[in-house]
């Protein structure tokens, strides 16, 4: 339901991203008078300002000028900070803020199930949606994961399912979104750049359940203490997942084996080592995904079957090549401490590790026994590197590189043979590159011209 009048209403669209032009094609559509702002340099903006030009639709870039606030209400793209001036002036103003995940759940008819978490939400969102195309369902993956719910919106009827990754900067101007399903992987430290605290952090993570009813599910990590905490209050149906507890309900891994629990019984489902993607992270993303498919009525078999062939995610442990007897491994979506974690105990080998990138206010302490442990040396990039040199150059060799070019010749050089060369950043990578998948490519590019 729509809580807000569309037809004729002004609306201001602060950030001309992908989510940002999503929403105003979506907000067009349905007779509102949109504008969109973003302070990106408009020559920069080449690709932007085609698509809204195509869409009809009027922007400004260089500067947010106030015709922002001539403005019914405004819908904020997720890379706009809510401490921005443009931000506090509107609410200063009293005018209501709604992320793009908001505003087309307002126009949707098929359920919802909406992914979030700090590490792991692509990997499960685009598991999800496999199982449930290899059930036969017609399946919409959209949202943080690439494209935005918006654009898709409003060809999906009953019968489809909506498949979202939502980030906390999303969630953080949420009002009615209702998901179906409320996934919750996990919460570890993140953003802090952004959110100041971590409890701040954490509460907008949990907004995901704040309108879920008894008719709907949540979907949590029941070995993740803060997690579970906060989820034995909620009002939805509780289906918990783990890797350490026997349960009663939702989803458990014991003794090399995969259960569902189906009426307070356990339900076999695979044994462990059938899953094709490695890794107790992804364990996790393989129970809380079968749960949220079989939750909405998918056989087992067909989960069975998807986890034996789902290969990952591009840009998460993907492999690259093997040169030398030294293999390349990209998991440049690793932009927290704990997906380096998690990536450096899925191997047995000796890593050489490629770090930095822009610092979001990260704590590197639960990464120091490990590297001790498995990294030979440490090549380090971007404005996060001489805090990284910091941090970790008595607990192995660190070198300092100018470029991922030069990190990528000087990580070939400290590596010997059986060793691994990771690219796992910790860190954003705006300050060098566009995004993830763009820092990614770039990784596999270089690597493959050695």
């Amino acid at each position: 339901m729509v809580p807000v009048k569309i037809e004729s209403a002004r609306i201001s669209i602060l950030g001309a991203a992908r989510s940002g032009i999503a929403a105003a094609g979506l907000l067009k559509s349905k007779g509102a008078v949109v504008f969109v702002s973003d302070n990106k340099r408009r020559e920069e903006a080449a690709d932007e300002i085609s698509a809204l030009e195509k869409l009809g639709v009027p922007f400004e870039f260089g500067a947010h000028s106030d015709r922002v606030f001539d403005a019914d209400f405004i819908v904020i793209s997720p890379g706009v900070p809510s401490s921005s001036a443009v931000v506090l002036h509107a609410v200063k103003l009293g005018l209501s803020i709604y992320s793009e995940v908001e505003v087309a759940s307002w126009f949707c008819r098929a359920p919802i199930v909406a992914i979030t978490g700090s590490n792991g939400k692509t990997t499960t969102t685009t598991l999800i949606g496999k199982i449930l195309q290899n059930a036969g369902r017609r399946t919409i993956v959209a949202g943080n994961i690439g494209p935005p719910i918006s654009d898709f919106v409003l060809d999906a009827d009953k019968a489809s399912v909506v498949v979202a990754e939502v980030s906390s900067f999303q969630l953080d101007y949420i009002d009615t979104f209702k998901p179906t399903v409320a996934v919750l992987l996990n919460i570890t430290p993140d953003h802090l750049d952004r959110y100041g605290t971590f409890e701040a952090y954490m509460d907008s993570k949990f907004r995901i359940f704040m309108n879920q009813d008894p008719d709907d599910c949540a979907v949590y990590n029941f070995d993740d203490e803060a997690v579970n905490s906060y989820c034995r209050g909620l009002k939805s149906e509780l289906l918990p997942f783990s890797v350490k507890n026997r349960m009663g309900a939702g989803a458990f891994a014991e003794g090399g084996k995969v259960y569902l629990v189906e009426n307070g019984a356990p339900v076999f489902l695979i044994d462990s080592k059938d899953i094709r993607i490695p890794g107790v992270h992804n364990l996790y993303n393989s129970l809380a995904a079968s749960l949220a498919a079989w939750r909405l009525g998918v056989g087992k078999e067909v989960i069975a079957e998807t986890l034996r062939e789902f290969p990952g995610v591009e840009h998460r442990l993907e492999p690259v090549r093997e040169l030398n007897s030294v293999r390349y491994v990209n998991d440049s979506k690793a932009t927290n401490v704990d997906a380096v974690w998690y990536a450096l105990g899925s191997f047995d080998s000796q890593v050489v590790l490629i770090a930095g990138g822009k610092d979001k206010g990260n704590d590197y302490t639960s990464l120091f026994e490990l590297v001790r442990k498995k990294v030979r040396a440490m090549v380090l990039i971007g404005q996060a590197a001489p805090k990284m040199l910091r941090e970790f150059s008595d607990k192995t060799k660190c070198v300092m590189a100018t470029s991922l070019d030069d990190a990528v010749v000087k990580a070939r050089d400290e590596a010997l043979p059986g060793d691994v060369v990771l690219l796992s950043p910790a860190c954003a990578s705006f300050d060098m590159f566009k995004n993830y998948e763009h820092r990614g490519k770039e990784f596999k590019r270089l690597v493959m011209a050695l």
